[in-house]
């Protein structure tokens, strides 16, 4: 009884030091994060809050761009005839059909080129790498135009090269139907961003500890339980923000169909209707309207994204 009376408080006299420590630690890695991360922020608000405060402000007035000196105050009347409106509803059912299936396609294939590029041989890693992020660095304008012509009926190559499918031929316009058209979309999207996504999933599998994988093989783990129970758990930082960085980014997409199918055939997404809206119909307030919908549906999206992974981002921090 002496000696655990005696070790009882020695424990407890040295576990307040060490949480000041980790404490201190906390906060100066915090002070660090902010000094580096303050200034890209700061100038981040500033380009960004202006535009989004304007975008309220004329979303609570009907104003043409036709007669911006005729501004009436109608509150919230903008939102209550866009959410009652079915084509507003249209184009966040196809934002979603788009941002959805593009995202899940990425990122199964974009793992499977980070698996490809963190086991391929040194020698030619850079290679492979390179080769792999060539589509990504193509301006989007430009890919979509290359995805229009080469689907497009008059001058395209497609129907003559997959003749063999049923259901294409030469006669065949993809852009003539809704679902032939967001086949293409999708397509142009996961060919255009499917680099991004493995980059950032090839960042996390460098960070799975070697030591775990030999581990679970020594003791008997398949590859594939291997990547269930210990690769994917491990990524669960990375694949969060390969998803939620990519499901942003498809929310909004606009270029692909501006150029492709400018909304026709039921295929407006959000973003386009939004430019309709203002620059086509010249309807400012509604348009802002639009906008700031839009922007609460990125918010809603990044707040799903971050619960439903529930990373803990600061796991990984020692006390040392």
């Amino acid at each position: 009884m002496s000696a655990s009376a005696t070790t009882r408080p020695r424990d407890q006299s040295q576990e307040g030091p060490r949480k000041k420590r980790a404490s201190d630690r906390t906060r100066s890695e915090a002070r660090l994060g902010w000094w580096l991360a303050g200034p890209a922020f700061g100038l981040m608000l500033l380009v960004t809050l202006y535009p989004i405060g304007q975008a309220t402000f004329d979303s609570l007035f009907s104003l043409r761009l036709t007669a911006p000196d005729e501004r009436e105050f109608i509150g919230l009347n903008n939102y209550a005839v866009i959410l009652t409106d079915w084509a507003f509803w249209r184009s966040m059912l196809v934002t979603l059909f788009i941002t959805v299936t593009t995202v899940a396609i990425e990122l199964v294939l974009g793992f499977a080129l980070a698996m490809i590029m963190h086991r391929a041989i040194k020698r030619l890693r850079g290679i492979v790498r390179t080769a792999i992020l060539v589509p990504y660095g193509i301006i989007t304008v430009v890919s979509a135009f290359a995805f229009f012509y080469a689907f497009d009926i008059n001058t395209g190559y497609i129907n003559n090269w997959f003749s063999w499918v049923p259901g294409i031929d030469d006669g065949f316009n993809w852009f003539a139907s809704q679902w032939p058209s967001l086949f293409v979309i999708v397509l142009s999207e996961v060919w255009k961003t499917t680099p991004f996504i493995s980059l950032l999933l090839l960042a996390g599998l460098a960070q799975v500890p070697g030591e775990l994988e030999e581990a679970a093989k020594v003791d008997g783990a398949r590859s594939r339980q291997v990547l269930r129970k210990v690769t994917l758990p491990n990524m669960k930082a990375a694949i969060m923000v390969a998803v939620l960085f990519r499901a942003l980014e498809a929310f909004r997409i606009f270029d692909n169909i501006f150029i492709m199918t400018g909304g026709a055939n039921n295929t407006e997404a959000l973003s386009l209707l939004a430019y309709n809206t203002s620059i086509g119909r010249l309807e400012i307030g509604m348009g802002s309207a639009i906008s700031v919908l839009l922007f609460l549906s990125v918010l809603l999206i990044s707040f799903i994204a971050i619960k439903g992974f529930r990373v803990d981002l600061s796991g990984g921090k020692g006390d040392d």
